[in-house]
């Protein structure tokens, strides 16, 4: 996609792209956690200022930015995370069930926004093939997020869910010291990286299938 700013390993044009991608996807999955936990009655996103589409309401400089433009940059995979939504669980209906409600909505804009993305792709292919490998390139990126998110292994949404399964509050609170430990190994001893990666690529695939 355009000029080839690649120089001595060091790819400039992927990097921009990698991290404008994932805080244009970070902004609905944050969101989408904010608008559930107020949905279930929990005001606490609202009054932090959570409960907008705004990518600056949900930007972590470090983890949105920097980060990922680092890891890009140099050729060292990906890695990054969005501002996290604070949740009251005492005040969601369904208490712990509720909070794995809200956990949940954040995957689940992911695949929305990666439908969204697929057409976007399908109608501009033609008349603007940049913007179409773009969102191509989004696509993927989003159920990529949404797969990785899903793991069960704190902080991650995905571990909420161990929380309305009642496992341990202290099991949980033991996982979560360990929680980004547990993530490199199982990314770098299992390739679970590389699995999560074919698992979006197919994914792609079957949405850009489905729409012709």
């Amino acid at each position: 996609m355009g000029t080839d700013l690649t120089a001595g390993g060091v790819n400039l044009e992927f990097a921009l792209i990698n991290v404008s991608l994932f805080w244009l996807l970070t902004t609905p999955h944050e969101f989408a956690h904010a608008w559930a936990a107020t949905r279930l009655g929990d005001d606490t996103p609202q009054r932090e200022g959570r409960l907008t589409l705004n990518p600056l309401a949900h930007v972590d400089w470090l983890g949105t930015v920097i980060l990922p433009a680092l890891t890009s940059l140099f050729g060292a995979g990906f890695l990054g995370w969005g501002k996290p939504v604070g949740t009251n669980p005492g005040k969601l209906r369904g208490g712990l069930n509720g909070l794995a409600a809200v956990a949940l909505a954040g995957p689940a804009s992911n695949v929305v926004f990666a439908i969204v993305l697929a057409v976007v792709a399908r109608l501009t292919a033609a008349p603007m093939p940049g913007v179409a490998e773009y969102a191509a390139r989004g696509v993927y990126l989003s159920l990529y997020l949404a797969l990785f998110n899903l793991l069960p292994v704190p902080p991650l949404d995905g571990s909420k869910l161990l929380l309305a399964a009642r496992v341990p509050v202290v099991v949980y609170q033991e996982l979560a010291r360990f929680g980004f430990v547990l993530l490199i190994v199982a990314i770098s001893a299992w390739d679970l990286g590389l699995w999560l990666s074919r698992w979006s690529w197919s994914g792609a695939q079957l949405l850009f299938g489905l729409l012709g």
